[in-house]
């Protein structure tokens, strides 16, 4: 394959990826829909605009209906449901009518509501990123650790902290210069990463963006595509609690690849 073929196919690959990113950002129930977030208290009480009463313990957290029409898994909720979730972990939600409350535990419990007709989700025309450009397609090693090691981290709610577990370290060289990053688990497989570099508030996201990265080969080689580097809902909403890149996962160089900051961000 020539040169020129083998760009052309690596952009078309590349805006395909970005059109399907995009339809699923725009998700009527997603993160783009969030306009509120609440964190429960220790006594039950209602929120604005949401029905029954919510409140939390050490283990859980509650919802009294209050014979609103909700649902839950299919279940239309006549009594108190208990949620207890893991610390990080998934979300699930409430149905009540056209919205979802999404139920979930980041240190304490928290309740997000999800609303086709939020505002930054019918204004989403997109997400500006770099052109596509292969050299930024780099190789890298993955080192595993002997065992798992949980992982604490910083999050842009201030006084927050998420636990995640790092199966391990990527090693790759950028202009001969070898650099090191903290991984997670991918969300259903492979690897993830959280970084920042020189761009980070300058023209993109201050917080930090994500490289999902495929599962490594039996030898350990990764590819970091950093032309999907990716915005975290926190870059298009207030309402998420989203992790902080961990100690060290801060490029030194510019990653003049992926997503920049957000429309909904500028300004």
């Amino acid at each position: 394959m020539s040169t020129s073929l083998g760009t052309e196919r690596f952009t078309q690959d590349w805006q395909s990826w970005k059109i399907t990113r995009e339809r699923d950002l725009a998700d009527p129930l997603g993160w783009l829909a969030l306009v509120s977030l609440d964190w429960l208290e220790d006594k039950p009480r209602a929120y604005e605009g949401l029905p029954g009463l919510w409140w939390q313990d050490d283990d859980a957290a509650y919802l009294d209906p209050q014979g609103a029409d909700v649902s839950h898994e299919g279940e239309r909720l006549t009594e108190v449901r208990r949620f207890e979730l893991v610390k990080s972990g998934a979300g699930t939600r409430v149905v009540a009518g056209d919205v979802e409350i999404e139920v979930a535990r980041r240190g304490g419990y928290l309740i997000r509501t999800h609303d086709p007709k939020a505002p930054v989700l019918n204004a989403f025309h997109g997400v500006p990123a770099y052109e596509p450009d292969a050299a930024w397609v780099l190789s890298g090693t993955f080192e595993a650790f002997d065992e798992p090691r949980p992982t604490t981290v910083g999050a842009v709610v201030e006084g927050l902290s998420h636990v995640y577990v790092s199966p391990g370290i990527v090693r790759f060289e950028h202009e001969g210069v070898e650099h090191t990053l903290t991984a997670f688990n991918g969300k259903e497989s492979g690897l993830l990463i959280l970084f920042t570099d020189a761009t980070s508030g300058v023209t993109t996201y201050a917080a930090n963006r994500a490289l999902a990265v495929p599962t490594p080969a039996e030898d350990g080689s990764v590819v970091l595509d950093f032309t999907r580097a990716t915005n975290l809902p926190c870059a298009f909403t207030d309402f998420a609690t989203c992790p902080l890149p961990p100690a060290g996962n801060r490029l030194p160089f510019a990653v003049e690849a992926g997503e920049k900051l957000p429309y909904e961000r500028e300004g």
